[in-house]
Protein backbone atom coordinates (compact mmCIF):
# COMPACT_ATOMS: atom_id res chain seq x y z
CA UNK A 1 0.00 0.00 0.00
CA UNK A 2 2.92 2.31 0.62
CA UNK A 3 4.24 1.92 -2.48
CA UNK A 4 1.26 2.37 -4.06
CA UNK A 5 0.51 5.57 -2.03
CA UNK A 6 3.89 7.09 -3.21
CA UNK A 7 2.63 6.37 -7.06
CA UNK A 8 0.07 8.00 -6.46
CA UNK A 9 1.47 11.05 -5.07
CA UNK A 10 3.92 11.13 -7.84
CA UNK A 11 1.36 10.69 -10.00
CA UNK A 12 -0.38 13.88 -9.00
CA UNK A 13 2.94 16.27 -9.03
CA UNK A 14 3.77 14.84 -12.60
CA UNK A 15 0.40 15.74 -13.75
CA UNK A 16 1.63 19.19 -12.25
CA UNK A 17 4.54 19.13 -13.79
CA UNK A 18 2.78 18.03 -17.10
CA UNK A 19 1.06 21.72 -17.47
CA UNK A 20 4.32 23.81 -17.33
CA UNK A 21 5.82 25.08 -20.30
CA UNK A 22 9.84 24.59 -18.61
CA UNK A 23 11.04 26.54 -21.91
CA UNK A 24 9.12 29.55 -21.40
CA UNK A 25 8.51 31.88 -18.40
CA UNK A 26 7.99 30.83 -14.58
CA UNK A 27 4.33 30.55 -14.22
CA UNK A 28 2.15 32.90 -11.92
CA UNK A 29 0.36 29.93 -10.09
CA UNK A 30 2.67 29.72 -7.02
CA UNK A 31 2.83 25.38 -6.70
CA UNK A 32 3.65 25.02 -10.51
CA UNK A 33 6.35 28.19 -10.07
CA UNK A 34 8.07 26.26 -7.99
CA UNK A 35 8.18 23.44 -9.71
CA UNK A 36 9.41 25.21 -13.10
CA UNK A 37 12.63 26.21 -10.76
CA UNK A 38 12.83 22.88 -8.98
CA UNK A 39 13.94 21.42 -12.78
CA UNK A 40 16.15 24.83 -13.05
CA UNK A 41 17.95 23.97 -10.15
CA UNK A 42 17.94 20.39 -10.51
CA UNK A 43 20.20 21.56 -13.79
CA UNK A 44 22.59 23.52 -11.87
CA UNK A 45 22.95 20.68 -9.07
CA UNK A 46 24.01 18.41 -11.94
CA UNK A 47 26.11 20.59 -13.35
CA UNK A 48 27.89 21.17 -9.74
CA UNK A 49 27.86 17.01 -9.46
CA UNK A 50 29.57 16.65 -12.30
CA UNK A 51 32.35 19.15 -11.45
CA UNK A 52 32.74 17.65 -8.00
CA UNK A 53 32.49 14.04 -9.43
CA UNK A 54 30.09 12.54 -6.96
CA UNK A 55 26.53 13.63 -5.74
CA UNK A 56 25.88 16.78 -3.77
CA UNK A 57 24.66 16.48 -0.12
CA UNK A 58 22.81 18.23 1.69
CA UNK A 59 22.68 19.06 5.73
CA UNK A 60 19.50 20.46 7.49
CA UNK A 61 20.37 21.65 11.19
CA UNK A 62 16.63 22.78 12.76
CA UNK A 63 16.47 24.89 16.07
CA UNK A 64 13.26 25.72 17.81
CA UNK A 65 9.75 24.45 17.67
CA UNK A 66 7.76 21.33 15.83
CA UNK A 67 6.28 24.49 13.21
CA UNK A 68 10.21 24.65 12.60
CA UNK A 69 10.48 20.75 12.67
CA UNK A 70 7.67 20.86 9.61
CA UNK A 71 9.32 23.41 8.01
CA UNK A 72 12.52 21.81 7.61
CA UNK A 73 10.64 18.66 6.12
CA UNK A 74 9.45 20.77 3.40
CA UNK A 75 13.18 21.62 2.99
CA UNK A 76 14.46 18.42 2.87
CA UNK A 77 11.29 17.78 0.24
CA UNK A 78 12.44 20.30 -1.95
CA UNK A 79 16.58 19.56 -1.54
CA UNK A 80 15.98 15.85 -2.95
CA UNK A 81 13.33 16.91 -5.55
CA UNK A 82 16.22 18.73 -7.28
CA UNK A 83 19.05 16.26 -7.50
CA UNK A 84 21.04 16.69 -3.48
CA UNK A 85 21.04 13.69 -1.31
CA UNK A 86 21.09 14.16 2.84
CA UNK A 87 24.07 13.89 4.91
CA UNK A 88 24.39 13.73 8.41
CA UNK A 89 26.73 16.26 9.64
CA UNK A 90 28.22 19.60 8.20
CA UNK A 91 30.76 18.75 6.29
CA UNK A 92 27.72 18.67 3.38
CA UNK A 93 28.00 20.31 0.03
CA UNK A 94 24.68 22.22 1.09
CA UNK A 95 24.15 23.05 4.59
CA UNK A 96 21.32 25.30 6.12
CA UNK A 97 20.21 26.19 9.42
CA UNK A 98 16.37 26.47 10.03
CA UNK A 99 16.78 29.02 12.72
CA UNK A 100 14.38 30.07 15.99
CA UNK A 101 14.48 33.35 17.68
CA UNK A 102 12.38 32.47 20.71
CA UNK A 103 15.74 32.79 23.25
CA UNK A 104 18.94 34.69 23.07
CA UNK A 105 20.78 31.53 23.33
CA UNK A 106 19.29 30.49 20.22
CA UNK A 107 21.06 33.25 17.91
CA UNK A 108 24.34 33.00 19.69
CA UNK A 109 24.06 29.30 18.90
CA UNK A 110 23.65 29.82 15.16
CA UNK A 111 26.44 32.77 15.40
CA UNK A 112 28.90 30.11 17.13
CA UNK A 113 27.93 27.20 13.87
CA UNK A 114 28.99 29.96 11.58
CA UNK A 115 31.90 30.85 12.46
CA UNK A 116 32.58 26.67 12.68
CA UNK A 117 31.72 26.70 9.00
CA UNK A 118 33.60 29.58 7.94
CA UNK A 119 36.52 27.03 8.14
CA UNK A 120 34.77 23.65 6.68
CA UNK A 121 33.98 26.12 3.19
CA UNK A 122 37.21 27.01 2.40
CA UNK A 123 38.46 23.43 2.35
CA UNK A 124 35.65 22.51 0.16
CA UNK A 125 35.18 24.42 -3.23
CA UNK A 126 31.10 23.28 -3.82
CA UNK A 127 29.50 24.34 -0.13
CA UNK A 128 26.97 26.57 0.34
CA UNK A 129 25.88 27.54 3.42
CA UNK A 130 21.88 29.02 3.88
CA UNK A 131 19.93 30.61 6.94
CA UNK A 132 16.10 30.60 7.18
CA UNK A 133 13.59 30.78 9.73
CA UNK A 134 12.52 33.53 12.74
CA UNK A 135 15.68 34.84 13.27
CA UNK A 136 16.25 35.70 9.93
CA UNK A 137 12.55 37.76 10.43
CA UNK A 138 15.31 40.34 12.44
CA UNK A 139 16.72 43.19 10.51
CA UNK A 140 19.16 43.60 12.93
CA UNK A 141 20.51 39.73 12.74
CA UNK A 142 20.05 40.39 8.54
CA UNK A 143 22.79 43.44 9.00
CA UNK A 144 25.10 41.58 11.37
CA UNK A 145 25.23 38.41 8.81
CA UNK A 146 25.62 40.66 6.04
CA UNK A 147 28.73 42.42 8.08
CA UNK A 148 30.37 39.54 9.86
CA UNK A 149 29.53 36.36 8.40
CA UNK A 150 30.02 37.02 4.28
CA UNK A 151 30.49 33.54 3.51
CA UNK A 152 27.01 32.96 3.84
CA UNK A 153 25.10 32.11 0.34
CA UNK A 154 21.25 32.36 1.00
CA UNK A 155 19.16 33.72 3.97
CA UNK A 156 15.20 34.03 3.73
CA UNK A 157 12.50 34.01 6.68
CA UNK A 158 9.53 31.86 7.50
CA UNK A 159 6.94 33.04 4.84
CA UNK A 160 8.34 31.78 1.93
CA UNK A 161 10.38 28.39 2.77
CA UNK A 162 8.39 27.28 -0.32
CA UNK A 163 10.51 29.50 -2.62
CA UNK A 164 13.81 27.33 -1.72
CA UNK A 165 14.41 26.02 -5.26
CA UNK A 166 13.69 29.66 -6.78
CA UNK A 167 16.24 31.11 -4.41
CA UNK A 168 18.91 28.30 -5.18
CA UNK A 169 18.71 29.47 -8.66
CA UNK A 170 19.01 32.99 -8.10
CA UNK A 171 22.27 31.77 -5.85
CA UNK A 172 23.86 29.70 -8.67
CA UNK A 173 23.26 32.67 -11.13
CA UNK A 174 24.50 35.55 -9.27
CA UNK A 175 27.06 33.98 -7.12
CA UNK A 176 26.47 36.19 -4.40
CA UNK A 177 25.08 36.45 -0.94
CA UNK A 178 21.17 35.91 -1.64
CA UNK A 179 18.57 37.80 0.62
CA UNK A 180 14.60 37.40 0.54
CA UNK A 181 12.88 38.49 3.64
CA UNK A 182 8.89 38.71 3.67
CA UNK A 183 7.75 41.27 6.64
CA UNK A 184 4.90 38.84 6.14
CA UNK A 185 2.16 36.97 3.92
CA UNK A 186 -1.38 35.69 3.21
CA UNK A 187 -0.07 32.83 0.83
CA UNK A 188 -0.03 28.93 1.68
CA UNK A 189 1.60 27.31 -0.78
CA UNK A 190 0.19 23.45 -1.52
CA UNK A 191 1.43 20.56 -2.86
CA UNK A 192 5.27 20.74 -2.70
CA UNK A 193 7.58 17.72 -2.08
CA UNK A 194 8.76 16.81 2.18
CA UNK A 195 10.67 14.71 2.99
CA UNK A 196 9.43 12.90 6.78
CA UNK A 197 11.44 12.03 9.35
CA UNK A 198 8.91 9.52 10.58
CA UNK A 199 6.82 7.28 8.08
CA UNK A 200 4.64 6.51 10.74
CA UNK A 201 3.58 10.22 12.08
CA UNK A 202 3.50 13.35 10.92
CA UNK A 203 3.57 16.80 11.44
CA UNK A 204 0.95 18.95 9.61
CA UNK A 205 0.57 22.68 10.05
CA UNK A 206 -3.90 23.91 9.73
CA UNK A 207 -2.28 27.16 10.52
CA UNK A 208 0.44 30.02 10.09
CA UNK A 209 1.51 33.02 12.02
CA UNK A 210 -0.03 34.33 15.65
CA UNK A 211 -2.31 37.45 16.70
CA UNK A 212 -1.69 37.17 20.22
CA UNK A 213 0.97 39.30 21.21
CA UNK A 214 1.84 38.03 24.41
CA UNK A 215 4.31 40.31 25.92
CA UNK A 216 7.50 38.82 25.89
CA UNK A 217 6.99 37.28 22.87
CA UNK A 218 9.03 37.61 19.21
CA UNK A 219 7.09 35.11 17.34
CA UNK A 220 4.03 37.20 16.27
CA UNK A 221 6.77 39.71 14.61
CA UNK A 222 8.65 36.87 12.66
CA UNK A 223 5.81 34.45 12.07
CA UNK A 224 3.12 37.17 11.12
CA UNK A 225 -0.67 37.11 11.24
CA UNK A 226 -2.93 33.99 11.31
CA UNK A 227 -3.64 32.45 8.47
CA UNK A 228 -5.53 28.84 8.49
CA UNK A 229 -5.27 26.55 5.58
CA UNK A 230 -8.65 25.49 3.76
CA UNK A 231 -9.73 22.42 5.37
CA UNK A 232 -9.84 20.22 2.52
CA UNK A 233 -6.35 20.90 1.94
CA UNK A 234 -5.90 19.12 5.16
CA UNK A 235 -8.22 16.50 5.05
CA UNK A 236 -6.46 15.46 1.65
CA UNK A 237 -2.83 15.77 2.78
CA UNK A 238 -3.52 13.13 6.21
CA UNK A 239 -5.38 11.26 3.73
CA UNK A 240 -2.20 10.62 1.96
CA UNK A 241 -0.39 10.25 4.54
CA UNK A 242 -2.74 7.70 5.73
CA UNK A 243 -1.81 6.00 2.57
CA UNK A 244 1.51 5.99 3.41
CA UNK A 245 2.03 4.28 6.49
CA UNK A 246 1.27 7.21 9.01
CA UNK A 247 -1.38 6.11 11.83
CA UNK A 248 -0.63 9.46 13.69
CA UNK A 249 -0.87 12.95 13.13
CA UNK A 250 0.62 16.47 15.01
CA UNK A 251 -1.89 18.97 14.20
CA UNK A 252 0.30 21.96 14.09
CA UNK A 253 -0.12 25.99 14.94
CA UNK A 254 0.73 28.99 17.43
CA UNK A 255 -2.57 28.61 18.73
CA UNK A 256 -4.77 25.98 17.24
CA UNK A 257 -7.68 27.07 19.25
CA UNK A 258 -8.29 29.94 16.81
CA UNK A 259 -8.10 28.11 13.86
CA UNK A 260 -10.55 28.67 10.94
CA UNK A 261 -11.30 32.99 11.71
CA UNK A 262 -9.58 33.83 8.30
CA UNK A 263 -11.44 31.75 6.12
CA UNK A 264 -14.31 32.71 3.78
CA UNK A 265 -16.50 29.55 5.72
CA UNK A 266 -15.06 29.79 9.40
CA UNK A 267 -14.83 26.44 10.66
CA UNK A 268 -13.86 26.29 14.27
CA UNK A 269 -10.72 23.96 15.19
CA UNK A 270 -13.49 21.20 17.13
CA UNK A 271 -15.06 20.80 14.31
CA UNK A 272 -11.59 20.67 12.22
CA UNK A 273 -11.34 17.11 14.18
CA UNK A 274 -14.47 15.82 13.66
CA UNK A 275 -13.55 16.00 10.07
CA UNK A 276 -9.89 14.48 10.16
CA UNK A 277 -11.61 11.77 12.67
CA UNK A 278 -13.65 10.20 10.11
CA UNK A 279 -10.18 9.58 8.15
CA UNK A 280 -10.24 5.42 8.24
CA UNK A 281 -7.10 4.27 8.70
CA UNK A 282 -5.82 7.41 11.29
CA UNK A 283 -5.29 5.95 14.59
CA UNK A 284 -4.40 9.08 16.75
CA UNK A 285 -4.57 12.68 16.83
CA UNK A 286 -2.58 15.12 18.44
CA UNK A 287 -2.47 18.93 18.82
CA UNK A 288 -0.38 22.48 20.25
CA UNK A 289 -0.36 24.81 20.54
CA UNK A 290 -3.75 25.33 22.90
CA UNK A 291 -3.76 29.10 24.21
CA UNK A 292 -6.51 29.06 26.93
CA UNK A 293 -7.99 32.07 25.47
CA UNK A 294 -9.81 30.10 23.18
CA UNK A 295 -10.20 26.90 24.41
CA UNK A 296 -13.80 26.32 23.65
CA UNK A 297 -16.33 24.09 25.60
CA UNK A 298 -17.21 22.08 21.97
CA UNK A 299 -13.38 21.12 21.94
CA UNK A 300 -13.34 19.76 24.88
CA UNK A 301 -16.31 17.99 24.21
CA UNK A 302 -15.27 16.63 20.41
CA UNK A 303 -12.07 15.53 22.86
CA UNK A 304 -13.80 13.88 25.18
CA UNK A 305 -16.12 11.70 22.80
CA UNK A 306 -13.48 11.04 20.55
CA UNK A 307 -11.74 7.65 19.98
CA UNK A 308 -9.18 9.29 18.24
CA UNK A 309 -7.72 12.43 19.61
CA UNK A 310 -5.11 11.79 22.63
CA UNK A 311 -5.42 11.86 26.16
CA UNK A 312 -2.81 14.95 26.32
CA UNK A 313 -3.44 18.14 26.30
CA UNK A 314 -0.98 21.08 26.29
CA UNK A 315 -1.89 24.04 27.99
CA UNK A 316 0.30 27.00 28.72
CA UNK A 317 -0.23 28.64 31.81
CA UNK A 318 3.20 31.32 31.56
CA UNK A 319 2.19 32.52 35.30
CA UNK A 320 -0.37 31.73 38.02
CA UNK A 321 -0.49 35.19 38.87
CA UNK A 322 -3.28 37.59 37.59
CA UNK A 323 -1.40 40.43 37.86
CA UNK A 324 1.63 39.28 35.85
CA UNK A 325 -0.58 37.56 33.15
CA UNK A 326 -2.07 41.47 32.48
CA UNK A 327 1.30 41.89 32.56
CA UNK A 328 1.86 39.42 29.84
CA UNK A 329 -1.69 40.25 27.64
CA UNK A 330 -2.99 36.75 28.01
CA UNK A 331 -6.13 37.59 28.37
CA UNK A 332 -7.33 35.29 31.32
CA UNK A 333 -6.55 35.55 34.95
CA UNK A 334 -5.88 32.96 37.44
CA UNK A 335 -9.51 31.88 38.24
CA UNK A 336 -10.36 31.76 34.64
CA UNK A 337 -6.90 28.79 34.09
CA UNK A 338 -8.22 26.81 37.04
CA UNK A 339 -11.74 27.05 36.32
CA UNK A 340 -10.72 25.65 32.45
CA UNK A 341 -8.80 23.17 33.70
CA UNK A 342 -11.06 22.06 36.34
CA UNK A 343 -13.72 21.44 33.71
CA UNK A 344 -11.28 19.40 31.33
CA UNK A 345 -10.12 17.33 34.06
CA UNK A 346 -14.24 16.77 34.55
CA UNK A 347 -14.79 16.40 31.13
CA UNK A 348 -11.67 14.05 30.58
CA UNK A 349 -10.87 12.30 33.70
CA UNK A 350 -7.47 10.54 31.87
CA UNK A 351 -6.58 12.95 30.54
CA UNK A 352 -2.65 14.68 30.52
CA UNK A 353 -1.92 18.11 30.93
CA UNK A 354 1.12 19.74 30.63
CA UNK A 355 1.69 23.20 30.64
CA UNK A 356 4.79 26.43 30.07
CA UNK A 357 5.81 28.07 32.98
CA UNK A 358 8.14 31.38 32.83
CA UNK A 359 9.78 32.81 35.95
CA UNK A 360 11.13 35.44 36.63
CA UNK A 361 9.13 38.14 34.39
CA UNK A 362 9.51 41.05 34.70
CA UNK A 363 8.39 42.41 38.15
CA UNK A 364 7.42 39.15 39.50
CA UNK A 365 7.18 38.69 43.14
CA UNK A 366 7.50 36.29 45.72
CA UNK A 367 3.78 36.81 45.78
CA UNK A 368 2.69 36.36 42.24
CA UNK A 369 5.53 33.45 42.24
CA UNK A 370 3.03 31.34 45.12
CA UNK A 371 0.15 32.21 42.66
CA UNK A 372 1.69 30.11 39.83
CA UNK A 373 2.93 27.21 42.81
CA UNK A 374 -0.85 27.29 43.92
CA UNK A 375 -1.78 26.63 40.47
CA UNK A 376 0.59 23.71 39.66
CA UNK A 377 -0.56 22.23 42.91
CA UNK A 378 -4.26 23.00 42.08
CA UNK A 379 -4.13 21.68 39.00
CA UNK A 380 -1.60 18.77 39.26
CA UNK A 381 0.12 18.60 35.31
CA UNK A 382 1.56 15.46 34.49
CA UNK A 383 4.79 17.14 33.10
CA UNK A 384 5.73 21.15 32.90
CA UNK A 385 8.02 22.81 30.58
CA UNK A 386 9.60 25.87 32.78
CA UNK A 387 11.67 28.56 31.48
CA UNK A 388 13.59 31.34 33.10
CA UNK A 389 12.64 34.57 31.23
CA UNK A 390 14.71 35.87 28.37
CA UNK A 391 14.74 39.20 27.30
CA UNK A 392 13.55 39.29 23.65
CA UNK A 393 14.61 42.91 21.91
CA UNK A 394 11.41 44.25 20.33
CA UNK A 395 9.12 42.77 22.76
CA UNK A 396 7.07 45.03 25.39
CA UNK A 397 8.65 42.83 27.74
CA UNK A 398 12.17 43.81 27.08
CA UNK A 399 11.75 47.48 28.22
CA UNK A 400 9.75 47.21 31.44
CA UNK A 401 11.75 48.08 34.64
CA UNK A 402 11.93 45.69 37.54
CA UNK A 403 13.61 43.02 35.69
CA UNK A 404 14.08 40.22 38.33
CA UNK A 405 17.47 39.44 39.46
CA UNK A 406 19.19 36.67 38.48
CA UNK A 407 19.52 35.12 41.87
CA UNK A 408 15.83 35.56 42.99
CA UNK A 409 14.66 33.85 39.25
CA UNK A 410 17.11 30.87 39.46
CA UNK A 411 16.04 29.74 43.31
CA UNK A 412 12.11 30.61 42.09
CA UNK A 413 12.82 27.98 39.01
CA UNK A 414 14.04 25.46 41.14
CA UNK A 415 11.63 25.72 43.72
CA UNK A 416 8.96 25.36 41.10
CA UNK A 417 11.38 22.53 39.02
CA UNK A 418 11.06 20.46 42.88
CA UNK A 419 7.11 20.88 42.93
CA UNK A 420 6.63 20.19 39.02
CA UNK A 421 8.37 16.89 39.17
CA UNK A 422 6.95 15.82 42.60
CA UNK A 423 3.75 15.69 41.14
CA UNK A 424 4.70 14.47 38.02
CA UNK A 425 6.29 11.25 39.37
CA UNK A 426 2.71 10.92 42.08
CA UNK A 427 0.56 11.50 38.38
CA UNK A 428 2.68 9.14 36.14
CA UNK A 429 2.69 6.30 38.90
CA UNK A 430 -1.36 5.29 38.23
CA UNK A 431 -0.86 3.42 35.30
CA UNK A 432 1.42 0.96 36.99
CA UNK A 433 0.47 -2.40 36.70
CA UNK A 434 -1.96 -1.51 33.98
CA UNK A 435 -2.50 -2.53 30.28
CA UNK A 436 -1.93 0.48 27.71
CA UNK A 437 -1.89 0.58 23.95
CA UNK A 438 2.05 2.55 23.21
CA UNK A 439 2.75 3.58 19.48
CA UNK A 440 6.36 2.15 18.87
CA UNK A 441 8.41 5.16 17.59
CA UNK A 442 11.92 3.67 18.02
CA UNK A 443 14.94 1.02 19.06
CA UNK A 444 15.75 2.68 22.37
CA UNK A 445 19.38 4.24 22.03
CA UNK A 446 20.62 2.94 25.39
CA UNK A 447 20.05 -0.41 25.18
CA UNK A 448 19.49 -2.35 21.63
CA UNK A 449 17.50 -5.17 23.15
CA UNK A 450 14.31 -2.58 24.06
CA UNK A 451 12.18 -0.31 21.55
CA UNK A 452 10.69 3.46 22.83
CA UNK A 453 6.80 4.35 22.56
CA UNK A 454 4.37 6.28 23.77
CA UNK A 455 1.08 6.60 25.15
CA UNK A 456 -1.98 8.29 24.30
CA UNK A 457 -1.21 10.69 27.25
CA UNK A 458 2.41 11.33 26.01
CA UNK A 459 4.34 8.82 28.58
CA UNK A 460 7.32 6.80 27.45
CA UNK A 461 7.46 3.01 27.51
CA UNK A 462 10.69 0.72 27.14
CA UNK A 463 9.56 -2.92 26.55
CA UNK A 464 11.49 -5.54 24.84
CA UNK A 465 11.16 -5.48 21.00
CA UNK A 466 12.57 -5.65 17.71
CA UNK A 467 12.76 -2.63 15.14
CA UNK A 468 9.92 -4.44 13.13
CA UNK A 469 7.30 -3.06 15.44
CA UNK A 470 8.00 0.53 14.73
CA UNK A 471 5.37 2.43 13.75
CA UNK A 472 2.52 -0.20 15.42
CA UNK A 473 0.01 -0.16 18.12
CA UNK A 474 0.78 -2.42 20.95
CA UNK A 475 -0.57 -3.94 23.88
CA UNK A 476 1.97 -3.39 26.84
CA UNK A 477 1.75 -4.14 30.48
CA UNK A 478 3.22 -1.80 32.39
CA UNK A 479 5.20 -2.87 35.11
CA UNK A 480 7.08 -0.24 36.71
CA UNK A 481 7.08 3.71 36.56
CA UNK A 482 10.52 5.05 36.76
CA UNK A 483 9.26 8.87 37.47
CA UNK A 484 8.69 10.07 33.58
CA UNK A 485 8.52 6.83 31.88
CA UNK A 486 7.54 2.76 32.10
CA UNK A 487 9.05 -0.06 31.82
CA UNK A 488 6.66 -2.59 30.01
CA UNK A 489 6.47 -5.92 28.98
CA UNK A 490 4.50 -6.55 25.18
CA UNK A 491 1.45 -8.49 26.03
Amino acid sequence: MIDKMKGEVMLENKEIIDTIDFNGEAPADETKRQYYYMKKAAEYVEQESKKAGRKLTYFVQNFGCQMNARDAEKLAGILEKIGYEEAFDEMADFVIYNTCTVRENANLKVYGRLGYLSGVKKKNPHMRIGLCGCMMQEPEVVEKLKKSYRHVDLIFGTHNVFKLAELLVTMFQSERMVIDIWKDTDKIVEDLPTERKYQFKSGINIMFGCNNFCSYCIVPYVRGRERSRHPKDIIREIERLVADGVVEVMLLGQNVNSYGKTLEEPMTFAQLLQEIEKIEGLKRIRFMTSHPKDLSDELIKVMANSKKICKHLHLPLQSGSSRVLKEMNRVYDKEKYLELAMKIREAIPDISLTTDIIIGFPGETEEDFQDTLDVVRKVQYENAFTFIYSKRTGTPAAAMENQVPEDVTKDRFDRLLKEVQGIARKKSMIFEDTVQEVLVEEVNEQDAELVTGRMSNNLLVHFKGGKELIGTLQKVHLKECKGFYYIGELV
